[in-house]
């Protein structure tokens, strides 16, 4: 699978500590209920662990979410 990922409109970065452990339907979930923000609207959301080298991004590609894990 080939994502361009400069395409995105917008980019989120969700503050605080966020578990790491969650997978895309939490993380989804998360966005949704205490944000209010639409997910499917071309954005990347960025969320941070308690070690700030560690970052988790979830997006919507058009056909499904991708998790991305980077360290």
């Amino acid at each position: 699978m080939l994502v361009n990922y400069h395409s995105p409109k917008h980019v989120y970065i969700v503050c605080g500590n966020t578990d790491l452990r969650k997978g895309i339907d939490t993380l989804a979930i998360l966005i949704a209920d205490n944000f209010g923000m639409n997910l499917y609207n071309d954005s990347i959301f960025l969320f941070c662990g308690r070690r700030n080298d560690r970052f988790k991004a979830l997006y919507w590609d058009g056909e499904g979410f991708i998790l991305l894990y980077i360290w």
